[in-house]
């Protein structure tokens, strides 16, 4: 039973702050399931010793109230008898009740042992699982933290990413856009010359329609019929 107070003792000391910096140090809860882990062990092994302890003391302080019961029983006989005379029995039965004083005096003591026993390890109890509550609240509490640290560092990598990719590739990027410009260009240059082409036919049928008209009024003064 000792010793398992002494683990429990060292469990309920354990630097808390520690551990979570021992974890964030390693970018892993497992410090802080490790020490979850071994105060559910210990709770355990408290909860089935504070049962046995407390069993005990009940069946102590029942032979107890028992004995006591058994004392009083003989401090009336030995009275009867010296009433009676009879100092023999009288005797007897006063050896055999200072037997028994013995043994209440004995089951005073286990019990109160006992009981002392049974408070330590309920206040044992106790303590260590308010130190559980608070780890397994810091332990979400950190799992959060390194879930976020993950997707920064998720975030900052695919950065890094895009910034070696702009570094590196710009002449890929830059060929890319120059070959769209080129196009364009193209695109654009053959739609000049589509619409010269046609301005050209314009000026042409415009031209030749003005030639026409010119020479109809020239035969017209010279009498020559078309």
């Amino acid at each position: 039973m000792a010793s398992l107070l002494e683990k429990v003792s060292t469990l309920i000391s354990a630097n808390l702050h520690d551990l979570v910096d021992r974890a964030l140090q390693s970018n892993s809860p497992a410090v802080i399931d490790q020490y979850i882990r071994q105060v559910e062990n210990n709770l355990e092994d408290l909860e089935d010793a504070a049962a046995t302890v407390g069993g005990e003391a009940k069946s102590i302080r029942r032979r107890l109230d028992d004995t006591k019961q058994k004392l009083t029983e003989l401090d009336r006989a030995i009275d009867a008898f010296l009433v009676e005379g009879n100092e023999d029995a009288a005797a007897a039965v006063q050896s055999r009740y200072n037997s028994t004083e013995r043994l209440v005096q004995t089951y005073t003591e286990q019990l109160q042992r006992q009981d002392e026993e049974y408070e330590k390890l309920l206040g044992a109890k106790v303590k260590l699982e308010a130190r559980l509550a608070t780890m397994q609240q810091q332990r979400e509490e950190l799992q959060a933290l390194l879930d976020l640290a993950k997707s920064k560092e998720m975030t900052v990598k695919a950065m890094k990413s895009l910034d070696d990719l702009m570094g590196s590739g710009d002449s890929d990027v830059k060929r890319i856009a120059e070959s769209i410009n080129a196009r364009l260009d193209k695109a654009s240059t053959a739609s000049e010359i589509r619409a010269a082409s046609l301005d050209q036919q314009m000026d042409d049928i415009l031209e030749r329609s003005a030639l026409d008209s010119q020479l109809s009024e020239r035969k017209k003064r010279l009498g020559i019929s078309e």
